[in-house]
């Protein structure tokens, strides 16, 4: 696959920005609003802010993990493949390796999960067409099984472990018309989603598809190139439950928490991910 880049349009940042922890370079937590990227970054330590006009600025800071600082960074993804694809595709240009999405999600399965819970996404079902410009519909979009296995360990060890639940979720183009029924297409999009929900979907988003698909590229491009962990790329995600679609939302009380929840997550997910890293070498 060929890529190139020698200024990013859509962040204000250079390959100095995203070096760091030995090679690996920063870890980037990628939330979808500038609002929660900025939540993020309260928790980091010496903080600097590379401010961009369209609202992607990009925080730049390390957090402890018992005394070893760890480099890392957050910046908004945007809404959408579409979005994601342009940021994430930047950052990677620029030297970025370990991405980890922290959002918001809708339940699909409402029995047994509810607002206030956390998904650790798996895979994405590619319900969008931002990806089939890099490759078909029949390869599946899949997180990295470091992530994945960092986010549940992280979460047994902080007692998070019955709130987090690991498996596929939905990545949606439309977000009115797909989960809430809006349009002329009703009938169509009930059925679709019903279906999702009887093949244990937990839950639908619209970012996914794209960080798991890019990622799972780049990595290949990295491998191409070398062995060791500064040749690795990987992708996770946690997305906080925000609604039961079509009529369910969280209250101000629950937001401000399953906010403080999701970066509690987040962040220790980074230093337990780090710390694997470190022990590995």
């Amino acid at each position: 696959m060929t890529t190139f880049l020698t200024t990013p349009h859509h962040i204000n940042a250079e390959p100095s920005d995203l070096a760091g922890n030995h090679g690996v370079g920063r870890y980037i937590l990628l939330p979808g609003s500038d609002g929660r990227a900025k939540n993020i970054a309260e928790h980091f330590d010496q903080v600097r802010v590379k401010a961009h006009p369209r609202g992607h600025n990009l925080y730049l800071g390390t957090i402890d993990n018992n005394g070893t600082p760890i480099d890392v960074a957050t910046i908004s993804s945007g809404m959408g493949c579409p979005s994601m694809e342009i940021i994430l595709h930047e950052l990677y240009q620029l030297g970025g390796k370990r991405f980890l999405r922290v959002g918001t999600a809708g339940s699909l399965q409402e029995q047994y999960m509810t607002v206030g819970d956390i998904v650790n996404a798996q895979a994405a079902v590619r319900d969008e067409r931002t990806t089939v410009h890099y490759a078909p519909l029949s390869i599946p979009a899949v997180a990295s099984l470091e992530m994945i296995e960092a986010i549940n360990k992280t979460a047994a060890e902080h007692n998070m472990q019955k709130i987090v639940y690991t498996g596929v979720v939905h990545c949606k183009s439309s977000f009115y018309a797909r989960e809430f029924y809006a349009g002329p297409r009703v009938k169509d999009n009930e059925e679709y989603m019903h279906l999702l929900i009887d093949n244990g979907v937990l839950a639908s988003e619209m970012e996914t598809s794209a960080l798991f698909i890019q990622t799972q590229l780049y990595h290949h491009q990295m491998k191409q190139q070398g062995q060791g962990p500064a040749f690795k790329v990987l992708s996770g995600a946690i997305l906080g439950i925000g609604a039961i679609p079509p009529n369910i939302f969280m209250t101000t009380e629950q937001e401000e928490q399953l906010t403080k929840d999701i970066i509690k997550l987040a962040l220790n997910t980074i230093k337990t991910l780090a710390a694997s890293e470190r022990d590995a070498n």
